[in-house]
């Protein structure tokens, strides 16, 4: 049999088409053999936290730091309500501030733990400066009421406490909504932002509540 001698050009294009095949041959040995990293790695990296929410700043502290205390007098309030309140009207809001603000004290003690801060201590007087002193956003206490407040409410029973309740409650309401507003400005950590944004809606929508029962709204 006559063997047929290729030609140099025949043997450069098969020369071509397998240099081409193996790399192909490679390529998809590369991209199977990964298990999908490549995505994974970009799902991974989309889904990473950026700086501007896991950072913080010194109003971020001051947030935490101030709105504790005075979350907790609120609960103090609320509480009262339970056995003094004559209206149903009064001790359902009670249970919503109780609700809501327990949870967010937990929060709030979380991020100073983690962030090293100082969390406030329970005992402190009611115009949040005992326990306080020389803690940063602490100079003031917006609506934080003092001893004398806090006692004339454990006093009041039915519609008396009522009123005064709601009287005082407003006021601490709106003490949060400014702390939660300078928060929102000036804040940088991502939670407490969303946080604050939480307090100034739902305490603004309770103080307009709170002034219609008063019969003010």
């Amino acid at each position: 049999m006559t063997r047929r001698t290729q030609t140099p050009r025949a043997l450069t294009r098969r020369a071509a088409v397998t240099v081409a095949a193996a790399t192909a041959a490679l390529l998809l040995a590369a991209c199977g053999g990964n298990g999908g990293t490549e995505g994974a790695g970009g799902s991974t990296a989309s889904a990473a936290p950026s700086a501007s929410t896991t950072a913080h700043n010194a109003q971020d502290v001051a947030f935490a730091q101030g709105m504790i205390p005075h979350h907790r007098q609120a609960l103090e309030m609320a509480e009262l309500a339970d056995d003094r309140a004559s209206s149903t009207r009064v001790k359902d809001l009670a249970a919503r501030i109780e609700k809501a603000q327990g949870p967010e004290i937990r929060t709030m003690t979380g991020w100073l733990t983690s962030w090293g801060k100082q969390v406030p201590r329970t005992g402190m007087d009611h115009s949040g400066h005992s326990a306080m002193s020389g803690m940063s956003g602490m100079s003031s206490m917006q609506g934080m009421m003092d001893d004398d407040d806090m006692t004339a409410l454990r006093k009041a029973t039915g519609k008396e406490f009522d009123s005064r309740f709601l009287a005082l409650m407003v006021a601490h309401h709106q003490g949060a909504v400014e702390m939660a507003t300078t928060e929102r400005d000036k804040g940088r950590y991502g939670p407490a932002l969303t946080m604050a944004d939480a307090v100034v809606t739902a305490q603004t929508a309770e103080i307009k509540e709170m002034r219609q029962l008063l019969g003010t709204g």
